[in-house]
């Protein structure tokens, strides 16, 4: 892909307390991405079809104001703890913490008013023929009942060869739990062009945590052989999302942590591969992380427009959100999530597009 790198500023909205919100766009690679200082939110991300013609195949809105006040977290910087904990509740040393619940009485992705809903400050950078954004987040000891003052910072750099690379880096001052990711809603027809139940997905990974009624993971590593969860081998979303599976059924979908095979790692490896057959548009993924939570979607019922005048229907987009475990200060046979002082949290993710 070609394209000339560049970094644009501008105004984007404000929020309630007159709190001005910025857009960034970045071009690199033949790749163009918009960030809003809200949330960190990706709110458009355009590559090319097979025939060069471009889309955004990331759901969005047109508004700060819809951002604040109806998103499933588009596009946004999840934190502090991605994903659900049980009831919000957990141990550390010996001492119980209860953390905001927002869920069914758990707590997801960090609670009401998690670093989706905070105002990250932004610097821009150029470094050799890759451009991006440092964003920045100081959550204060006790946010929304998590201990420690958690200082964040998550690089989104735009290769030269048009990937989007996320590095994720945090410490703290007191013991404490963190579970960073993004979520982006996919469709890689483009946003509000229908169900993603035709793209083929594979996932590395032969095993995945079931949940209980409140999509708490219950602490099996089922097999997905022989499941619907089965995507070692690339197959259309749609093939299986109806089948009579009790965890299928439980979720209304997928919204589920895969166990990746090749555990943490290092560097970033290869996981999972999306592909839409319509546009020859493919995401391949790249992670250090040991798990991955596919969402199909399930809970998109048409009452939110896109940029695209467009409703969003159940299945019209997923999330592939690459983190550790849900509900992991619960499971001591997770992989922990547990952050110490003078320790610093590290982790990227790499998306690559082709076609």
């Amino acid at each position: 892909m070609g394209g000339r790198k560049r970094t644009v500023k501008s105004h984007f909205g404000e929020l309630a307390d007159g709190t001005k919100i910025h857009s960034w766009s970045l071009v690199n690679g033949g790749t163009r991405m918009e960030v809003l200082s809200y949330g960190g939110i990706v709110r458009s991300l355009e590559i090319p079809d097979r025939r060069g013609h471009y889309a955004n195949v990331s759901l969005g809105f047109d508004t700060i104001e819809d951002y604040v006040s109806s998103s499933p977290y588009f596009g946004a910087l999840i934190g502090r703890y991605g994903n659900r904990i049980g009831n919000g509740r957990f141990t550390l040393d010996g001492k119980p913490y209860q953390v905001d619940v927002n869920d069914g009485g758990s707590s997801l992705h960090g609670s009401a008013q998690g670093f989706d809903k905070r105002v990250w400050d932004i610097e821009p950078f150029t470094q050799g023929a890759d451009v991006g954004l440092y964003l920045y987040y100081t959550s204060v000891d006790g946010e929304m009942g998590y201990p420690g003052t958690l200082k964040v910072k998550v690089t989104y750099t735009l290769t030269k060869h048009g990937d989007w690379r996320i590095d994720y880096e945090a410490t703290t001052d007191k013991t404490t739990v963190v579970n960073l990711t993004s979520h982006v809603y996919w469709n890689l027809a483009g946003e509000g062009s229908g169900t993603i139940e035709d793209h083929e997905l594979q996932i590395a990974a032969s095993r995945y945590t079931p949940t209980d009624s409140g999509l708490i993971p219950t602490g099996e590593l089922a097999k997905v052989s022989g499941t619907p969860f089965d995507f070692r081998k690339a197959k259309p979303i749609g093939r299986d999302i109806r089948a009579a599976h009790p965890q299928l059924i439980t979720a209304k979908g997928f919204d589920h942590n895969w166990v990746l095979d090749k555990g943490i790692t290092a560097q970033p490896a290869h996981i999972a591969t999306l592909r839409d057959p319509s546009s020859g548009r493919t995401l391949k993924m790249a992670t250090n992380e040991p798990g991955l939570q596919f969402y199909s979607g399930n809970f998109l019922d048409g009452t939110l427009t896109g940029p695209g005048g467009r409703t969003y229907r159940q299945g019209d987009a997923l999330c592939l959100e690459t983190q550790h475990f849900p509900d992991s200060p619960n499971h001591a046979s997770f992989p922990s999530t547990v952050l110490k002082p003078g320790q610093t949290y590290r982790t990227t993710t790499v998306h690559s597009f082709d076609c």
